[in-house]
């Protein structure tokens, strides 16, 4: 799937790729979409929460190699 923009947050744990991700997604129009490489397992359940409570889409959520790659739709 196409993205807007990549947002490289390996090695970080909670809470800092959510927060980096509201940033990044603040600098997307509505309708664009931001690719996040994760490492921490629990960004799984962040991510659904974090578009749940915001209303941004979690279009996919897959895992490779202890990396989880996000694919999030601006509101």
């Amino acid at each position: 799937m196409e993205f807007d923009k990549e947002l490289d947050a390996r090695g970080l744990n909670c809470p800092l790729p959510i927060l980096r991700t509201k940033k990044a997604l603040s600098e997307l129009s509505s309708g664009q979409v931001l690719r996040v490489v994760a490492t921490d397992p629990g960004a799984v359940r962040d991510f659904e929460a974090f578009t749940r409570q915001t209303g941004h889409t979690l279009l996919e959520a897959t895992e490779a190699d202890k990396e989880f790659v996000f694919l999030l739709r601006r509101k």
